[in-house]
């Protein structure tokens, strides 16, 4: 998408976008490179160290039989699909067969609950799901309250009773299928995201989507692709950072991926792998980099040519660890579900200013501006908004015209963060204007949460909110009103804290537990967070 440049002023200046009017997922970040030739698309490394290498001819094909199973089983143009799994070979061949289907998948991180997970599938009324059997085991006891998903696909040696094997039907089915003729507006995927306020809403995207993120992609990844590029992520695929920005944009251009399936990031065995497998792009997200300072890490043999990061600033500090560690500047980006990486940085283009996020990504136009969209001077702190239109925008909040037109003012989208543009053109992050907690890496809800936390029998009330966390960000912390008849102890809160572990996901449980006689609210009855976030 970039030409190269050898200064930010030329790359912005010179760019155009090109997305063309006919455009599918499918073709464009797989067919095209399933010549025949056997190109390396997937290592995928078990949790023993095994690495199995899938071919992008294997992909399209395995692919293909899958989309004439969801055809075979009933599913047609326009349904929902939804991927229950972390990084594995399947995943990319059920988006693939989706999109190739001119359906519309739904990516679901594997460590959801069943609130999160019932909430999802009956809002996106999925008619079919692919998932493992650790998936499966949430799934069963919530299947009878999901009306509208009638095809249950599980990974593994057997089917459990009511659901279909993954492999035995895609081994059976077809390997010839025509790819429906898209256009680049129309829907292709449903990434939920979780607010402050209310459900999370589901962000629908269309095709053009990956074409909106190579800009940044190539920029902070100092251009793509390069001879010897190899990607990977500790990032979970059902996030945007990891299926969009890494996986399909780097399928894109034809660069392989590795896949791991890790129970929980690792410092050590992240610098080994890299190593092993001479990996030479990868994005880390802050929490990671900052635990793998903090347990030492050397490097033996580690030789990336690009570090891609986002989510909060580096700081002065983890920057120079970085460089100091790896030879090369982590480039720090900005955005959000409904509309990513508009801001982003390339140490070779212009200096990193530690604090910064970067500049505007080429193609895009973010300014500073009020809640009606009207552009603020510089150096005065407002809204990010993205002028519009846009690639990378969602089409809207699935089945929430409401939400969707709140998000806009005049020409811009309103991200919701708080920031300032300085003079020389850097944008720097100030605060959230919603609630939304940064805690490794993610984005929570406390909404979500909270609506778990009251179906706990000693629950009343409860407000949740994010603390400073030295290697988290943030981390969450519940305030509980108890219900009579309930003591505050150590022992209820443990019980609590695992309770939405299991409910709702292992990431959006609260680490802290305080009890509280009253919660601060306004005279509407709504929680005051920001009292509570001050009491820390």
């Amino acid at each position: 998408m970039l030409t190269e440049a050898s200064t930010y002023d030329e790359l912005y200046r010179n760019f155009r976008w090109d997305i063309p009017e006919r455009f599918n997922m499918a073709t464009a970040c797989c067919d095209r490179y399933a010549d025949g030739t056997d190109r390396l698309a997937l290592i995928y490394v078990d949790e023993d160290g095994a690495t199995t290498r899938t071919s992008f001819d294997e992909v399209a094909e395995a692919s293909r039989r899958f989309a004439n199973v969801l055809k075979a089983d009933g599913l047609s143009r326009g349904d929902r699909v939804a991927v229950f799994l972390s990084q594995s070979l399947e995943l990319p061949i059920a988006h693939l067969a989706a999109f190739r289907s001119g359906m519309i998948s739904i990516p679901l991180f594997a460590l959801f609950g069943e609130d999160a997970l019932e909430f999802r599938l009956s809002n996106s009324e999925a008619k079919a799901i692919v998932t493992d059997q650790s998936g499966w085991e949430k799934l069963k006891k919530i299947r009878d309250r999901l009306p509208a998903l009638n095809n249950i696909y599980v990974i593994g040696d057997r089917a459990p009773a009511g659901t279909k094997p993954f492999w035995s039907s895609l081994k059976a089915a077809s390997s010839d299928f025509t790819t429906v003729d898209t256009s680049r507006d129309d829907p292709a995927l449903i990434i939920y995201t979780s607010g402050t306020t209310g459900n999370p809403k589901g962000a629908l995207h269309a095709h053009r989507v990956v074409l909106g993120h190579l800009p940044n992609v190539e920029m902070c990844h100092n251009f793509l692709p390069r001879p010897g590029d190899l990607m990977w992520t500790p990032a979970d695929w059902a996030w945007i950072g990891g299926l969009i920005n890494a996986l399909l944009a780097f399928w894109y251009h034809g660069i392989p991926l590795v896949g791991h399936r890790a129970r929980k990031f690792e410092p050590q065995a992240a610098m080994a792998m890299m190593a092993e497998l001479s990996i030479r792009n990868t994005f880390l997200p802050p929490t990671a980099l900052k635990l793998m300072r903090q347990a030492g890490v050397k490097n033996p043999g580690v030789k990336l040519r690009s570090i891609f990061t986002g989510g909060e600033s580096l700081g002065g500090e983890l920057l120079g660890w970085v460089r100091e560690t790896f030879g090369i500047d982590a480039h720090e980006v900005f955005g959000q579900t409904e509309c990513n990486l508009v801001i982003g940085s390339n140490s070779n283009l212009f200096p990193l200013r530690p604090g910064s996020m970067g500049k505007a990504t080429p193609g895009f136009d973010v300014r500073i501006v009020n809640d009606k969209g009207e552009e603020l001077p510089r150096g005065e702190r407002g809204v990010i908004g993205v002028r519009q239109p846009c690639p990378c925008t969602m089409i809207e909040y699935w089945k929430n015209p409401e939400a969707t037109a709140k998000k806009y003012a005049g020409e811009f989208l309103l991200t919701g963060d708080l920031g300032v543009q300085d003079a020389d053109g850097y944008f720097w992050y100030v605060s959230r204007e919603d609630d939304v907690i940064t805690t490794a890496g993610y984005r929570v809800g406390p909404s979500e949460i909270e609506h778990t936390l009251m179906k706990h029998p000693a629950v009343a009330m409860s407000a949740v909110v994010g603390i400073p966390d030295p290697i988290r960000t943030e981390s969450i912390k519940a305030w509980i009103v108890l219900r009579p008849g309930f003591a505050a102890s150590d022992e209820l809160a443990r019980e609590i804290q695992e309770f939405v572990k299991v409910q709702l996901a292992a990431h959006e449980y609260p680490r802290f537990v305080q009890f509280a006689d009253t919660l601060p609210m306004t005279a509407t009855g709504k929680v005051l967070r920001r009292e509570l976030r001050a009491l820390g």
